[in-house]
């Protein structure tokens, strides 16, 4: 029996004395792919052009308008009292009613003017 069972060893497939190493293989092949075609809609749906934190826009940074100057942000730093969620329902309130004063059905909900972006300054 155990002559048998090193025969059987010796007669496995390519395919299945290398299974790991081609599975591996596969899943590189796979993730590339994924990554590819991420790249591809990242560059074709105009997201690539919005992002500027990229090299190649290092002069335009300084051109765009800072549109958070009356934006209060909520401090991540402190004692949590009653104060200090009442600050934090009071800078929620406010960012909740911009939300809600947008109309989704009306015009273009997703324009830059909806949104509160600024355009660049030339």
């Amino acid at each position: 029996m155990d002559d048998k069972s090193a025969v059987d060893i010796d007669e496995l497939s390519f395919w299945n004395k290398h299974q790991f190493l081609l599975l591996i293989f596969f899943v590189i092949v796979i993730a590339g792919i994924l990554v590819s075609v991420g790249m591809i809609l990242y560059n074709s749906s105009g997201a690539a052009q919005l992002d500027l934190s990229r090299p190649g826009y290092v002069d335009v940074r300084d051109k765009t308008i800072d549109s958070t100057v009356d934006f209060k942000n909520y401090s991540n730093f402190g004692i949590i009292n009653q104060s200090s969620i009442d600050e934090f329902k009071d800078l929620y309130d406010e960012q909740a009613n911009k939300t809600k004063a947008a109309d989704a059905f009306k015009g273009d909900p997703l324009s830059p003017d909806a949104l509160g972006i600024n355009n660049i300054v030339e």
